[in-house]
């Protein structure tokens, strides 16, 4: 089986745009780092901060999925290009696998391609972020090759009560 990437469609992007929202405000409260309360509307101001002008925002690149030459949409995957200090870095923001799909090897394959395709504009590495609560990701990048960069923790705290809380 093959996969390959194709960028994505302005068709598609509102319907990828609200599942990525919500799914990334659903992670940030699995993890704690968010309140129910709040998510949804971090998670879009995120969004619109990454993604000011939707697919047609500069050195943004996402791309669906496809199970082989123009097969069936399988997942999705981002990649924003940055520039500093006269270095050119890559970025995953983002990748799904549909549920039905997962454990197939789109990921992997998809990974690969991203990396071709980052160092086409000549990228030096690839950075991601993964959340902690998300062990099977974690073990695919380790298997892919990357690294530990740094590890955030974060402890939750009593509510702040009294004056100036």
């Amino acid at each position: 089986m093959s996969t390959t990437l194709q960028p994505m469609r302005e068709a598609s992007y509102p319907a990828y745009l609200e599942a990525a929202v919500v799914g990334y405000a659903q992670e940030n409260i699995a993890t704690g780092r968010w309140t129910e309360e709040t998510a949804l509307e971090r998670s879009r101001e995120d969004f619109n901060s990454l993604l000011p002008q939707g697919l047609a925002t500069p050195d943004n690149h996402i791309f669906d999925i496809l199970a082989g030459e123009g097969g069936a949409t399988v997942g999705v995957i981002w990649l924003a290009i940055g520039r500093k200090h006269g270095i050119v870095s890559s970025f995953v923001y983002d990748v799904e696998i549909q549920p039905q799909h997962r454990r197939q090897g789109h990921a992997e394959r998809a990974f690969k391609a991203i990396e071709t395709f980052a160092q086409s504009l000549g990228a030096a590495h690839i950075g991601l972020h993964v959340f902690g609560n998300n062990p099977g990701a974690q073990a695919l990048y380790q298997k892919l090759g990357f690294g530990v960069t740094g590890i955030n923790m974060q402890k939750p705290l009593a509510a702040a009560s009294g004056p100036g809380a």
